[in-house]
């Protein structure tokens, strides 16, 4: 336009040449072509950046929103359709403006030969250099475009990894999800069975349990039973021992009345052949005889009543015999007498252990204390069988102390300090 203005104040009536016109032609023509170039791939980044953008929000973003980016891409891909037809419009005045700034040029060209020839080398040269500069700027911005192109390629990549590596994330953590629900169930599935597992070996304890319990109820009714035969048995025994006792003493009464009819016999021999003093001592014979036959006959009524008695306890077997010891103050009856005492507490305290044959035999040495207590019990003669032999052991201790002791003389108490006991599944000897 301010060529068109300066053009009519420097009409010169030089001749019109053809080469200058054409120069401005060329020279517009390349000026709006590095307009065109600098002005639409400044908006084609911005819609490929537009693009972009909205592709990785697409992958991240709920189905509204989808929907209202979708709505956003069509009113920007309107605008841009807009901005181009206005584009295409603005290039079509452009080139109408050219075309008319030819016709104009060439107008001008006429007019202004004079004023132009005197410029051309001048005109020449400031548009060679606009030239050179135009296309330093076209490079510079083609440069600057490829860049940026570039940096679009690589923010495109980085953003297209972005979204990858969300999508995966996001893959992971359903996975993630996915397994912790799955092992949940398995858990859940695991504690289902072992409590199931648990609640069956209760019932099956349970049962156990009552099963033990029955089985313990029968054993304990079996051993109550066994205990009750056993008790029978040795009750039966205790009473065949007191037979067997009892015949015993009845013999060693009868061998003592014999033994005792015999020295009546004697002594009246005796005192057919001696004089007065003979005669005299056959009185104290008698009168000694007497008192062993009342002796007798009252160790025969203690072993009825120890009989009669033996299930009231050894403690009261062992009074009677006491008073017996007690009053026998002789030698003899006295040793007898606490032999007999020791027998029947040891008796009455020996448990036979079951099933012990009566061929068994065992010889238990005693020894007493100056006062009766028992200083030791060892096996002199064993039976062979250790429970029988431990069975008269125990006998012995439990039947200790044997106080009676003391009333013995002085002599007889030496003499019964230590002695022998044997032990058979009958008696005591």
């Amino acid at each position: 336009m301010a060529r068109r203005q300066r053009g009519p104040a420097h009409v010169s009536d030089r001749p019109v040449g053809y080469g200058v016109p054409a120069l401005l032609a060329i020279g517009l023509h390349v000026l709006v072509l590095i307009l065109s170039v600098v002005t639409l791939p400044q908006r084609q980044p911005e819609s490929q950046t537009t693009s972009i953008v909205q592709a990785t929000l697409v992958s991240t973003e709920t189905t509204t929103d989808q929907a209202q980016r979708a709505e956003e891409a069509r009113a920007r891909a309107e605008a841009r359709q807009a901005e181009e037809q206005a584009q295409q419009e603005e290039e079509a005045r452009q080139a109408e403006a050219e075309e008319q700034a030819r016709e104009e040029a060439e107008r001008q060209a006429a007019e202004e030969q004079a004023r132009q020839a005197e410029q051309e080398q001048a005109e020449r040269e400031e548009e060679a250099r606009r030239l050179q500069e135009a296309r330093e700027e076209a490079e510079a911005e083609a440069q600057r475009r490829a860049e940026e192109a570039e940096r679009q390629a690589q923010l495109r990549e980085e953003q297209e990894a972005e979204r990858q590596r969300e999508a995966e994330e996001q893959r992971r953590a359903e996975e993630e999800a996915r397994r912790q629900r799955e092992a949940e169930e398995e858990a859940r599935r695991q504690r289902e069975a072992e409590e199931e597992a648990q609640r069956q070996r209760e019932a099956e304890e349970e049962a156990q349990r009552q099963r033990e319990a029955e089985e313990e109820a029968r054993r304990q009714r079996e051993a109550e039973e066994e205990a009750q035969r056993q008790r029978e048995a040795e009750e039966e025994a205790r009473r065949q021992r007191e037979a067997e006792e009892e015949a015993r003493r009845q013999r060693e009464a009868e061998e003592e009345a014999q033994r005792q009819r015999e020295a009546e016999e004697e002594a009246r021999r005796q005192r057919e052949a001696e004089e007065e003093a003979q005669r005299q001592r056959e009185a104290e014979e008698e009168a000694q005889r007497q008192r062993e036959a009342e002796e007798q006959r009252r160790r025969e009524e203690e072993a009825r009543r120890a009989a009669e008695a033996a299930s009231q306890g050894l403690e009261r077997a062992i009074e009677g015999e006491s008073d017996s010891v007690a009053d026998a103050r002789q030698g003899q009856e006295a040793a007898n007498s606490f032999i007999n005492l020791v027998r029947r507490a040891v008796e009455q305290a020996w448990v036979i252990p079951p099933g012990a044959s009566g061929g068994l035999s065992a010889t238990v040495q005693v020894q007493l204390g100056p006062s009766g207590e028992l200083f030791g019990a060892t096996i002199s003669q064993s039976s062979g069988d250790s429970s029988f032999d431990r069975s008269a052991i125990q006998a012995v201790e439990a039947a200790a102390p044997f106080n009676e002791l003391r009333q013995l003389p002085p002599t007889a108490q030496r003499d019964f300090r230590q002695f022998n006991l044997r032990f058979t599944p009958g008696d005591v000897r």
